[in-house]
C-alpha cells in the first residue's frame, strides 16, 4: 500500500531519503509500551499537522494492523515505528490494543489434543 507522498521520500534503489533516527528526531523509546502484536486502528479525526511519517503511518491504521505490519510497509525498524505510533497514540490519532492472548504451551490438555492429532495423520 502505497500513500501520496511516498515518491518524496523513497530514492529508487537507493532507499530511504530520511534515515530512521531522523524520522523519531533521535528518540529510541516510545512513550507506550507496543507489542510487535499489538493491534492499531485510527480513531477517525482529522490530523493535518502531523509529519509526513505519522501521516504514512497512520494511513496504514485505517483498519486494524499490527506493529509489525505497518513497520513493513513503512519499512521501518520496529523501534522507530513503534516511537511513531506511540506519537500518534498520545495525540488521540490512534487506539491500539494489546496482542491477542496465545495458549499457554505448556498446557497440557493442548499438547494431548495437538499429539493426538499428529497421530491419526500418521
Amino acid at each position: 500500500m502505497t500513500t501520496p507522498g511516498d515518491d518524496v521520500w523513497l530514492d529508487g534503489d537507493s532507499g530511504r531519503l530520511v534515515r530512521p533516527y531522523a524520522v523519531t528526531n533521535g528518540r529510541t523509546s516510545a512513550s507506550v509500551q507496543l507489542d510487535l502484536l499489538s493491534m492499531v486502528v485510527a480513531t477517525g479525526g482529522s490530523y493535518s499537522a502531523l509529519e509526513p511519517d505519522h501521516l504514512q503511518a497512520l494511513g496504514l491504521c485505517l483498519r486494524p494492523a499490527s506493529v509489525a505490519e505497518i513497520a513493513a510497509r513503512l519499512r521501518l525498524p520496529a523501534a522507530v515505528t513503534k516511537v511513531l505510533l506511540a506519537d500518534l497514540v498520545d495525540c488521540g490519532a490512534v487506539r491500539t490494543a494489546p496482542p491477542p492472548a496465545q495458549p499457554s504451551t505448556s498446557d497440557r490438555l493442548l499438547l494431548e489434543k495437538l499429539l493426538h492429532g499428529l497421530q491419526r495423520r500418521l
